[in-house]
């Protein structure tokens, strides 16, 4: 069985990767397809006895799109090579999506460049706007015609590729959004076109009022401009937002060192680049640096920070003999490693390809007006055409027939239905900004209204993710009462822990500086890696650190308070004095304020919570009777690829998932999940990689997401039933159903006012989104 990727051109929407799949899916011998819109990429798993590459371009070539394969890493390239490749072949779909992005807002200004003083000349004379004589005057109804032609080919050429797009869909049996946008303004230009020929005989025998009341009438070149310019307005903002994300993949790669430095065999030093490290080869890390593959520490000691894997704030202490991966950070002394996995096989590589992987499975979602035009546009042509034959076999003219023919399709032109999407989710993302929550597509704002499920991540998105202060506990004499006062232990503390690089030594020190303590000076300061530090002030010997250091010093520690902070979730540091404890101060990881109100109006929009973290049970269960979280709910001791698997479990059982994390080691779980919502205070690859970005850091903000999405699809839904409502009334209207009863024959020009009265009412209606309030969450907070 062969897994091959391909480069897929020409898909501009989720109908188009749906169609894709599904003419790939029809071959013999495929097995799976996976279409990634963002990157315009496709995987297939197949059987090479019965297809070829070929065949599959062949395939997608037929369905009206391009497809050409990939070209792989040569065989014999080592893991190191074959990770270093991956970026330039990611590297084509992020420039063609800015190039995209630029093109679009290129063609937008050029259409609205134009389009301005069309409908302005068109629709003046209907409005009562002053205007040149020569576009009133009956004598210049050609001027008139000609100038509206003028402005509306540049509009026309620019969006050209709605034409190319709507009707090669057409041609395939598969209308998008595209084509009811190229019928709509054929229609008006074609009939516009035909009115001017008209104008052209009338003039021709010197009949210069009926020519003027053609061109009053019968033009109809300002819509097909009207609808170009909107929608383009909508598509350019969407690729805008897509652009934006396509990075993710390239940011995740630059996170790895692109040097380290190497033993040599007689013990010299050198620099090389990361692909040349090889298994088995000593690497040096000093403080500061970041560890460029993953290994086994050989000597040396020192606090890794590991947030970038597993999203624990609180660096972790390597000695020989513990592993270190690729893209961690070293935070205080040096050491050596042996290398064990390199290139494609490190802890980041793999996280890497779980974000690839999650992307290219993720499923289209099926654009609602997408679906409508599948069966709209067809049945519309099919009425325009009966309507037609109908007035000719009833004994009409040609011009009559061809009139309500027109008028069906101009007044079936799709400017409502293809607005009622775009405008309610601009003006939705607009007020999500206003909340603080950035919606980068129209696809998050879509999908979030079915969520069921949001998996958190626990540091950085539920807790602050640094370490602070909770507990300053001294210690009790024989007679019950405290060695010293909360403040004496806090300057003793600051004392030892000014020179400390430790992180739990920055926690300390935050706390003495707000309470404006000024840190004395010790004499022989000695740390002692992975247990704490020791120093001498005046007479005085003191020490700072874990219960081992503690135990080396003889100095007993009550077990009932490090069994208390350990449930707590807590890292206490014992502080001692000439060989006596004084005190505990303890540190922590802290919940955010507004967790737990986040969770409850979660809950109250009927919204299920699981948290994930790469903590240890305790302190996830400590963290979670905080928020109101049921033991149930919460998963602990998960690395980044388990949190993609959780995330990919519950998808399997049927939920609809939202993932909300902060840290690089979310990105494969924000990838697969079917919504990825990054903290705005977290690592730039998750905003990059996720579909929303929560800009205040508070996780109310997520319900508040939630609420908004409801509103707008339910916003999005009423503009679609009133757009075909208003069709279902019009279209018998034009076809001339009611003309042998009442003598009503609707002409082109009333069809085209009736399409811009129904845009109308579908802007009006989005716009009340501006007055959205997100209700079960504000009184979620209010009641506390």
């Amino acid at each position: 069985m062969a897994h091959e990727t391909f480069d897929v051109g020409g898909m501009t929407c989720a109908a188009c990767q749906a169609h894709v799949e599904k003419a790939v899916c029809n071959l013999p011998g495929v097995e799976d397809v996976s279409v990634n819109l963002l990157s315009g990429s496709m995987t297939v798993d197949f059987d090479e006895q019965e297809l070829s590459d070929a065949d599959i371009c062949a395939a997608v070539d037929r369905a009206g799109y391009s497809a050409a394969p990939v070209v792989q890493a040569e065989g014999g390239a080592g893991a190191a090579q074959a990770a270093t490749a991956r970026p330039a072949r990611l590297e084509s779909p992020t420039k063609k999506l800015e190039a995209t992005a630029r093109s679009m807002r290129t063609r937008l200004i050029t259409s609205f460049v134009f389009w301005i003083p069309l409908f302005y000349i068109g629709m003046g004379h209907m409005l009562g706007w002053p205007l040149p004589g020569i576009f009133t005057n009956a004598d210049y109804s050609m001027t008139l015609a000609l100038t509206e032609l003028v402005l509306t080919l540049p509009i026309a050429y620019v969006n050209r590729a709605y034409f190319e797009s709507g009707f090669k869909s057409m041609l395939h049996g598969a209308p998008t959004m595209d084509a009811l946008i190229a019928i709509g303004s054929a229609a008006s230009v074609g009939w516009s076109v035909y009115a001017m020929f008209v104008m052209a005989a009338d003039l021709a025998v010197g009949d210069t009022m009926a020519a003027h009341h053609m061109a009053m009438n019968n033009l109809f070149l300002e819509s097909a401009g009207t609808i170009l310019t909107l929608v383009t307005v909508g598509k350019y903002l969407e690729t805008r937002s897509k652009s934006k994300t396509g990075g993710a993949i390239e940011k995740l790669i630059d996170l790895a060192p692109k040097t380290a430095h190497r033993l040599t065999a007689d013990g010299t030093e050198e620099t090389v680049p990361v692909e040349a490290i090889q298994l088995g080869d000593t690497v040096v890390v000093r403080p500061g640096e970041s560890i460029p593959v993953d290994g086994v520490v050989l000597e040396g000691s020192s606090a890794v920070d590991e947030s970038a894997l597993t999203g624990e704030s609180i660096p972790v202490e390597k000695e020989p003999g513990d592993t270190v991966n690729a893209a961690t950070v070293n935070r205080t002394g040096s050491f050596t490693f042996r290398a064990t996995r390199v290139g494609a096989d490190t802890a980041l590589a793999k996280i890497i390809q779980l974000v690839e992987d999650a992307n290219a499975t993720k499923a289209p979602i099926a654009r609602l007006a997408d679906k409508v035009a599948g069966v709209f546009v067809p049945v519309v042509l099919g009425i325009a055409a009966v309507t037609f034959i109908v007035w000719l076999i009833a004994g009409g003219t040609v011009s009559e027939a061809l009139t309500a023919g027109v008028a069906v399709v101009v007044i079936s032109c799709p400017c409502a239905l293809g607005l009622a999407t775009p405008v309610a989710i601009m003006v939705g993302t607009g007020k999500g900004a206003e909340l603080g929550v950035l919606f980068k597509s129209a696809e998050a704002l879509e999908t979030l209204h079915k969520v069921d499920t949001v998996v958190l991540d626990k540091t950085g998105t539920v807790t602050k993710g640094a370490p602070a202060v909770t507990d300053v506990i001294p210690a009790t004499r024989a007679d019950g009462a405290p060695a010293m006062s909360e403040k004496a232990l806090m300057k003793l503390a600051a004392a030892l822990e000014k020179r400390s690089e430790h992180p739990l030594a920055e926690a300390i020190m935050a706390r003495a500086d707000e309470l404006g303590i000024v840190a004395r000076t010790v004499e022989d300061f000695q740390a002692v890696p992975g247990r704490g530090v020791t120093a001498r002030e005046g007479a005085s010997v003191i020490a700072a650190g874990n219960a081992q250091l503690m135990a080396e010093l003889g100095i007993e520690v009550p077990a009932a308070e490090v069994e208390r902070f350990a449930r707590e979730g807590k890292t206490p540091l014992f502080f001692a004095r000439n060989g006596a404890l004084a005190g505990t101060i303890a540190v922590a990881d802290e919940v955010k304020p507004t967790s737990a109100a986040a969770i409850r109006a979660l809950g109250a929009l009927g919204v299920k919570t699981v948290m994930l973290t790469g903590d240890n049970r305790l302190t996830a269960e400590a963290i979670a009777r905080e928020v109101e979280l049921d033991a149930q709910s919460v998963i602990a001791d998960v690395m980044p690829a388990d949190k993609e698997r959780h995330v990919r479990e519950l998808q399997d059982g049927g939920a609809c998932v939202a993932m909300v994390g902060d840290g690089i080691n979310d990105s494969p779980a924000l990838a697969r999940a079917d919504v990825g919502l990054a903290i705005g205070t977290g690592a730039d690859i998750a905003k990059e990689g996720a579909d929303v970005v929560l800009m205040r850091s508070d996780l109310t903000d997520v319900a508040r997401a939630i609420e908004l999405s409801r509103a707008v699809i339910r916003n999005i839904k009423q503009d679609l039933f009133w757009a075909l409502f208003y069709n279902a009334c019009g279209i018998p209207l034009a076809a001339g159903v009611f003309y042998p009863l009442l003598g009503w024959q609707l002409s082109p020009m009333f069809g085209a006012a009736a399409m811009s009265l129904s845009s109308i009412c579908v802007v009006a209606n989005a716009l009340r989104l501006r007055g959205f309030k997100p209700k079960v969450t504000d009184r979620v907070l209010a009641e506390g």
